[in-house]
C-alpha cells in the first residue's frame, strides 16, 4: 500500500472539518493507498494572498499534496458559479495543479455536520443528555437558510448547560471536534452536494 497526501484549502479555519470527510471518501473509492491529510494554513505566510487564484497558487507551492480540495461554501450562489469560479482561478496560477476537485457544500459547511445525532450529542460533553434534539431530516438539511446557526443552537441543547456554562459553552471547540465522532460518513451521500464530491473523487487518476 503506497502513501499519498491530501490537501485542503478552506475558505476559512473553522472549515478545517471536512479533512475527515476528504480522508473518508479517498479511502472508500482509493483503498489502495494510504491517505493523509492537512490544511492550507496560509494565515502562517508573512503575506496570505487574498483572491482564490493566489490562494490556490500559494497552496500548491507550500502545502502540496496529491490532490488539492478547493473548498468553497454555495452560501447565496449556485454550485455551478462556485465550480466556474474555482476553474477559473486555477486557470489563471499558470500552474500545473494535477489533481484537483471542487468541495461546494450547499450553505456551508455546518450542514454536512448535521447528520449525526450521536455525534453532536458526544461533541457536546454530554453524551448521555435526554434533551430532544430537532435535527432536520437528511431531505431538508440542504434547504437550511443558516446551518451555522442551527447548529449552534442543537450543540448548546444538547450539552444541558445553563447560567455561566452557557456563557462559557465555546462553540467552535465544540463544532471542531463533530468529525472526532463519527467514523462512517455514508449517511452523508444523501446529500445532493456530498454525493457529487464523492463522484467526483471516484473519478481521480491515482
Amino acid at each position: 500500500m503506497s502513501s499519498k497526501s491530501f490537501t485542503l484549502l478552506a475558505d476559512g479555519s473553522s472549515d478545517r472539518v471536512l479533512v475527515s470527510i476528504l480522508g473518508w471518501m479517498l479511502a472508500q473509492k482509493h483503498p489502495r493507498h494510504l491517505w493523509t491529510g492537512n490544511r492550507a494554513e496560509l494565515d502562517r505566510l508573512p503575506r496570505p494572498p487574498k483572491d482564490l487564484a493566489g490562494r490556490i497558487k500559494a497552496t500548491i507551492e507550500y502545502f502540496p499534496g496529491d490532490v488539492i480540495f478547493v473548498h468553497r461554501d454555495a452560501e447565496k450562489e449556485s454550485p455551478e458559479m462556485r465550480l466556474r469560479e474555482i476553474a477559473e482561478s486555477i486557470a489563471k496560477t499558470a500552474l500545473a495543479v494535477g489533481n484537483w476537485v471542487p468541495v461546494i457544500p450547499v450553505r456551508m459547511t455546518e450542514a454536512w455536520l448535521l447528520i449525526s445525532e450521536k455525534a453532536i450529542r458526544e461533541a457536546s460533553g454530554n453524551p448521555d443528555g435526554r434533551v430532544n434534539l430537532r435535527l432536520p431530516t437528511m431531505r431538508d438539511i440542504e434547504g437550511i437558510p443558516d446551518p451555522k446557526q442551527l447548529l449552534q443552537e442543537l450543540l448548546v441543547e444538547a450539552a444541558e448547560v445553563t447560567g455561566r456554562r452557557r456563557k462559557k459553552f465555546h462553540f467552535p471547540e465544540r463544532r471542531a471536534s463533530i468529525p472526532d465522532f463519527i467514523d462512517d460518513w455514508s449517511e452523508l451521500l444523501q446529500l445532493p452536494s456530498a454525493l457529487m464530491l464523492y463522484e467526483d473523487i471516484a473519478k481521480l487518476h491515482l
